[in-house]
């Protein structure tokens, strides 16, 4: 019996039913593993690409069935959790790359992926270019050098969701002899990254599968035994852990995540159609709109989203009308993160670096993460805001 995806995020990572104990898995905290002989200890030691307990580094029991489970969303086949989004971004790009290599990345990268580009990567001898998110694949097959390892997505991008022909990146890495690395946070359950060519899929643990806005966590998933070496091998190298109670948070927040998805989803949907329909705004930046960069990628490859988008308000509107209206909104938190159960929202203009000439607007943007509340109290606190930003002006 093929199970749908509500069924599995309630049993995934799990023991089963018909077993003896708890419904959930424990919370196992520990350094130190005891062995009854050397020989078990040796025989145990050779197994680092297994889920065994060997010291705590290597993971525990609870680890082991977050890693199962997220492993299951991605459709891949092995998965690393670590100890947060970043790391998930900085540990396979670490464990893959050597110093002469060249990495290519979207010019609408998450900021801290850049900065990890400009600083560490380029100390370690590690070459960084940028490209157009919208790139089809004769583009960034012309980008291409002998010492192009990875070809490196984010889909939607940051911020300004452009998303991307990621079959056709893949398949033109893939004919250099590269990766493709996808962060998938924004699509999760929404694009099966494996399904579409991605090698490597990243997920920051922290948003939607957390989704309580209290627990900092990465994941790794790939999907063939070779991948799983160098990735499985490279963090150990790294010393990337998480926190077993983190993980144990993320395990429970797994079990709603499909709700909570459904929710976001519906909700950010509403909000986005409601500001499409404002005199205010110039565009709307949800991949399910036509206004936004790649709409025809997210109807062929997406099956849902979720709730957080970008808003370009018109250019006559100044940056400090839209501070104003952003700290008029009582229901609306100023915050970085998303996939909780709050809503935010962050200016993006000016925030976010491109040297690839692309993520210009008229106008002023904002990104807003949409949270669990009642959209009828989220559009009546935006239409006050709204209103500031008239009278602003």
């Amino acid at each position: 019996m093929t199970e749908k995806f509500e069924t599995r995020m309630v049993h995934a990572g799990r023991a089963g039913t018909k077993t003896y104990g708890y419904v959930n898995p424990k919370l196992v905290r520990g350094s130190t593993v005891l062995y009854p002989n050397m020989a078990t200890k040796l025989a145990l030691g050779k197994r680092v690409l297994e889920p065994v307990e060997l010291y705590g580094i290597c993971g525990t029991e609870t680890h082991f069935a977050l890693e199962a489970a997220v492993a299951e969303i991605e459709g891949g086949s092995h998965c690393q959790v670590v100890g947060s989004g970043l790391a998930a971004i900085t540990t396979p790009l670490l464990a893959y790359l050597s110093a002469g290599d060249h990495v290519l990345m979207p010019d609408s990268v998450y900021g801290p992926t850049r900065h990890f580009c400009a600083t560490m990567l380029k100390r370690f001898g590690i070459e960084t270019s940028y490209y157009d998110p919208m790139i089809d694949a004769a583009g960034i097959t012309a980008l291409m050098q002998p010492t192009t390892k990875v070809v490196f997505t984010e889909s939607p991008g940051s911020h300004t969701f452009e998303v991307q022909d990621i079959p056709a990146l893949a398949s033109a890495a893939h004919a250099h002899g590269a990766k493709i690395f996808m962060d998938n946070t924004w699509g999760i359950h929404h694009f099966q990254p494996f399904k579409h060519g991605v090698d490597v899929s990243i997920q920051a643990l922290t948003k939607y599968v957390g989704g309580h806005s209290d627990i900092i966590l990465g994941a790794v998933t790939v999907n063939s035994e070779a991948d799983w070496a160098w990735l499985r091998k490279g963090s150990l190298e790294l010393g990337q852990y998480a926190s077993p109670d983190d993980c144990w948070l993320a395990l429970r927040g797994l079990r709603t995540l499909n709700i909570r998805l459904q929710a976001a989803e519906r909700s950010g949907l509403q909000l986005a159609s409601w500001f499409a329909a404002r005199p205010e705004v110039a565009r709307v930046l949800h991949p399910a709109f036509a206004s936004c960069p790649g709409h025809e990628f997210f109807k062929r490859d997406f099956t849902g989203s979720c709730g957080l988008f970008g808003v370009a308000f018109q250019p006559h509107y100044s940056a400090a009308a839209i501070v104003a209206m952003i700290d008029s909104l009582q229901l609306f938190g100023i915050g970085a993160s998303w996939g909780g159960y709050e809503s935010l929202v962050l200016p993006t203009t000016g925030t976010i670096s491109r040297s690839a000439g692309t993520g210009t607007f008229e106008g002023h943007v904002a990104r807003f993460q949409v949270g669990l509340e009642n959209i009828e109290d989220l559009i009546a606190d935006l239409t006050l805001g709204l209103d500031v930003l008239n009278r602003y002006e």
